[in-house]
C-alpha cells in the first residue's frame, strides 16, 4: 500500500518528504564535514556527498517508518 500525505488537496508521496528532510539534513553535514578538513581524505567529493545523502535518506525513511507502525 503507497503512502501520501495531503496537503491541500494535492498528494505528495512520502519519499519526497523524506527526501526533503534528507536534504536539509546533509547541507549541514557537508558544512561540518568541510570545516573539520574530512574532504582531504576523499577521492570524489560529490560521490561522497550523494553516498551521504543516501544514507540519511535510508535513516530518515527508516525513522518515519519506525514511528508510523
Amino acid at each position: 500500500m503507497t503512502h501520501e500525505i495531503d496537503l491541500y488537496g494535492v498528494f505528495v508521496p512520502d519519499l519526497l518528504v523524506w527526501a526533503l528532510v534528507a536534504y536539509g539534513l546533509a547541507v549541514p553535514v557537508r558544512r561540518i564535514f568541510g570545516r573539520l578538513g574530512l574532504y582531504r581524505l576523499v577521492w570524489h567529493r560529490a560521490l561522497f556527498d550523494a553516498a551521504v545523502y543516501v544514507l540519511l535518506l535510508g535513516g530518515t525513511a527508516a525513522l518515519a517508518r519506525g514511528f508510523a507502525s
